[in-house]
């Protein structure tokens, strides 16, 4: 492995397109993604709801953290040498063994889970510096290792704690500490701050994993609703539910890639700060991604009871999920295009004004209400491209 370390940086050549490694890397996100929405839904439908989705949602950040690192590591580095190989199948083994205690994750699987998830951050980075013989940049490793050291101890402790409520804590605090250093380009004392050089010529492979990803969740959702229908009557009500969600996806995925989604690339790449706007529109695209799980959850609940009585915490997932997917998506037209787009303002806008409306509704009403919004919006964009067709992209 001495002459692969040496050639550790990835070079202009190497092709933008993710290796196939890195799509089979993505099948084991797939099933967290489903351990994910089954505990949700389970969370949304029993007792203490909003605990329970606080609880989904700090299991569903530490795995996107996790393939997060990954993705930067083989947009900065060489992915088809064997040493970064050799990381992302490790990353995929301890990936899937997060997904598997996601079900009992804050429960007798927390250990396992918290220690997993440690191990699998600092062991990267000392595998990457021992084989790499301190290459390619040994100070970016003491600034990772600093931070995941803070980190780390709010994770195992959490873990390994009997209180729910203080694991809860430990974990959030823990996950701002992950997010933090990677939004601020991990500040180290001693070392200041700075941000993983990646080059224009790597955002066409950052812009396309970031999008594989939100892809992923789209198809969850589908399989989300695919299942719910399946497992049901086939009443009329229950199949409407099913129509509803599986255009509320389609509908999701439109307004995505309208522009914004396919102009993303070329943005990253015409940066004059490419490292910043790549971090940026990480989160942004996690956002996106929570509230596409939170929609697929919110039309499974629709479609097991698609004219029953509606409780408040439905609300979370049938309105709450679309409301942060739009969000999400003004953020990445804002870093994109440097303006808000008012269709999405409004739509916004109106998901929050449906909130006290639909608790009167049955929940196929409400799922209704949300795919005339989607659908308006969609509409909204159309029209607006194409009374700005020859507009060309403002400078990032």
């Amino acid at each position: 492995m001495g002459e692969e370390a040496g050639r550790l940086l990835r070079s202009p050549t190497t092709p933008q397109r993710a290796t196939f490694l890195e799509l089979f890397l993505d099948l084991v996100f797939v099933f967290a993604l489903t351990r994910i929405s089954a505990r949700l839904i389970e969370d949304l439908t029993g007792d203490g709801a909003l605990a329970g989705v606080g609880q989904s949602l700090l299991l569903f950040l530490a795995l996107w953290v996790v393939w997060v690192r990954t993705v930067w590591s083989t947009s900065w580095l060489e992915p088809e040498t064997r040493v970064i190989q050799s990381v992302v199948v490790v990353t995929a083994i301890g990936a899937m063994v997060m997904a598997v205690s996601v079900p009992d994750g804050f429960g007798e699987r927390a250990g396992l889970f918290a220690i997993t998830l440690v191990t699998l951050q600092i062991g990267r980075i000392v595998y990457f510096q021992i084989v790499g013989h301190g290459g390619p940049d040994p100070q970016q490793a003491v600034r990772n290792l600093f931070w995941l050291g803070l980190a780390a101890p709010l994770w195992i402790v959490g873990g390994l704690v009997e209180q729910g409520t203080v694991r809860g804590a430990l974990w959030t605090v823990a996950i701002v500490v992950d997010c933090a250093g990677l939004l601020l380009g991990w500040p180290t004392p001693g070392l200041g701050a700075h941000r993983v050089r990646i080059a224009a010529t790597a955002a066409e492979h950052l812009t396309e994993r970031y999008q594989q990803f939100l892809l992923i969740s789209l198809g969850e959702a589908i399989f989300v609703v695919g299942l719910a229908l399946s497992g049901s009557a086939f009443h009329a009500a229950q199949t409407a539910g099913f129509a509803l969600g599986l255009t509320s996806t389609i509908l999701l995925w439109r307004i995505y890639f309208h522009r914004a989604g396919r102009l993303l690339g070329p943005a990253i790449s015409r940066s004059t700060d490419t490292p910043r706007l790549a971090t940026e529109v990480a989160f942004t695209h996690l956002v996106m991604i929570a509230g596409i799980v939170l929609t697929g959850a919110g039309f499974e609940l629709i479609i097991t009871a698609p004219l029953a009585g509606f409780r408040a915490t439905g609300l979370v997932a049938i309105l709450g999920g679309p409301a942060l997917f739009l969000t999400g998506r003004l953020a990445v037209e804002f870093q994109i295009f440097s303006r808000v787009s008012q269709s999405h303002t409004v739509g916004i806008l109106a998901l929050g004004v449906l909130a006290p409306a639909t608790l009167q509704m049955p929940p196929l009403a409400a799922g209704t209400a949300v795919v005339l919004v989607l659908l308006g919006v969609a509409a909204a964009d159309t029209r607006s491209h194409g009374r700005s067709r020859d507009e060309p992209t403002p400078p990032i």
